[in-house]
């Protein structure tokens, strides 16, 4: 049994123990690469309030309030990008409250990024796109304060 989720894990999918995972546990950085990054460093400033923090020509180090990195990467306008392959489909971010996944929303749809919102699990979900065509999600209430009850339907569809 999950604790977070209170969903059943696949066969072999059980933990070793049943610990929790060590205290302050998270996730801190993660890595996305960007057709322009001018434009994205805009986009992800704007969007989830992160802030410039080092940057070069072709990478960029922003962070939040509460710690937070994404580190931006320039590939250029014709880097591929596989959907569906192996690897991370999409970052979702929490928002921390209401009004301010409402604000996202308002910003994709400035960008004509807004692909919509679902409300479903106990959580409101909003879905865009950033300037490279990347799945952008922004959920709330942050996972420890609603129990998810199933796989959201969404993500078979990246």
């Amino acid at each position: 049994m999950n604790i977070r989720t209170k969903a059943r894990l696949p066969a072999g999918a059980e933990a070793h123990d049943t610990a929790l995972p060590a205290a302050g546990m998270r996730l801190a950085s993660a890595v996305l690469y960007v057709s322009d990054l001018g434009e994205s460093i805009r986009f992800y400033r704007e969007l989830l309030n992160l802030q410039a923090c080092v940057g070069t020509r072709e990478a960029a180090l922003l962070v939040s309030d509460g710690g937070s990195e994404l580190y931006l990467r320039a590939l250029g306008e014709r880097a591929p990008r596989a959907p569906g392959g192996i690897g991370v489909q999409c970052l979702i971010w929490t928002a921390p409250s209401i009004s301010a996944l409402h604000r996202c929303e308002q910003v994709l749809k400035e960008h004509d990024a807004y692909i919509g919102t679902q409300i479903g699990d106990g959580f409101t979900w909003a879905e865009g796109r950033d300037p490279s065509d990347v799945p952008v999600v922004i959920t709330h209430p942050e996972p420890n304060q609603t129990t998810r009850t199933h796989i959201i339907s969404r993500i078979y569809a990246w």
